[in-house]
């Protein structure tokens, strides 16, 4: 096993197969994570109370690099150039950095969108964020951005200017994806179910054959098949973001989803799981319960890296997941 980087709601513990966890960041309120491999020492966390947080070693120490916005709730790194990080607030506004995290620049324009006047997050109806980045594999520039609530909006030129929300996009999104083998491509993960672009997030259709539990929220794809793909989902945000809850993971092959259930706990009490792809592992899953994998979204198997069994302090809604 690689790093891993497991952000759960008041912590992130960093781990590498060969001992227990390192316990990071503790009392804050842990919204995202990111890192690269080709800086695997480098990792950014957003917490909702004290600005990105960015390590250069492995989790030993953190610093704030960017303190803008009530919250830091996504994050990203480019996997072309590990010094690109994107990051999202509450209120919505992106930034970019080209070093690294040393120096950052706000993105002009985001909310004077048209539909920036329907924004909203039911729990703060009077404001909204920016819940996920993603990079379209092929050309660094286009940066695909997920406002919850309200819209998925995207810039085909790094942030300089933005094509609002199109018809037939989900207005809930909480996880994007894409693939380096299918670069047209962009997958969500939303409240109103999953949906699915083959042009770059113009057009969208919405693949939920079997998917019987439509409140989505994790989201990983495989990483060598596009047609791959794991979510997590329940029957709403009450059920979903609970450790007494029950949620689901499910599998899509390209035609229609099976539930992929084999090896985890719950469903109940079974928060949603934070999924990622793995490249060496296929896919991985943060649970309240621990970490587990799965080659091909089929069957789960638990990972070893407490040193010992998940800790009852452990058992909390997850937020982020990084596998460098």
């Amino acid at each position: 096993m690689d790093t891993v980087y497991a952000a759960l709601g008041d912590r992130v513990l960093v781990g590498d197969g060969n001992s227990g966890w390192d316990d990071c960041l503790r009392g804050h309120d842990i919204e995202c994570v990111a890192a690269e491999a080709a800086e695997s020492e480098r990792a950014f966390v957003g917490p909702s109370d004290a600005g990105l947080q960015r390590t250069t070693d492995g989790g030993a120490t953190w610093e704030t690099v960017l303190d803008a916005g009530d919250r830091v709730t996504s994050v990203t790194v480019s996997p072309r150039d590990a010094d690109v990080v994107w990051a999202g607030t509450e209120p919505s506004a992106v930034y970019r950095s080209a070093d690294g995290g040393e120096t950052w620049n706000e993105k002009p324009g985001l909310t004077e969108l048209d539909s920036a006047a329907r924004w909203s997050f039911p729990p703060r109806p009077d404001t909204h964020h920016v819940r996920w980045l993603a990079l379209a594999p092929d050309d660094p520039e286009q940066v695909y951005a997920a406002i919850e609530a309200g819209a998925f909006v995207r810039s085909p030129d790094g942030g300089e200017t933005w094509v609002d929300h199109p018809d037939g996009a989900r207005r809930d999104n909480h996880t994007l994806a894409t693939h380096p083998d299918a670069p047209d491509r962009v997958y969500t993960a939303a409240g109103d179910g999953f949906a699915l672009s083959t042009d770059r997030g113009a057009a969208w259709t919405h693949p939920q054959e079997g998917l019987a539990h439509r409140y989505v929220w994790g989201l990983a794809i495989h990483p060598d098949d596009p047609d791959c793909a794991i979510v997590s989902a329940a029957s709403g945000p009450r059920s979903a973001h609970s450790t007494h809850g029950e949620s689901y993971v499910y599998r899509w092959n390209g035609d229609r989803w099976t539930q992929s259930m084999d090896g985890l706990p719950g469903p109940e009490g079974l928060a949603r799981p934070i999924l990622t792809a793995a490249p060496t592992d296929g896919f991985l899953a943060l649970t309240n319960h621990g970490l587990f994998q799965s080659k091909h979204g089929e069957t789960w198997v638990k990972q070893n890296l407490v040193g010992g069994d998940w800790t009852a302090e452990y058992d909390q809604v997850p937020s982020g997941l990084a596998i460098v």
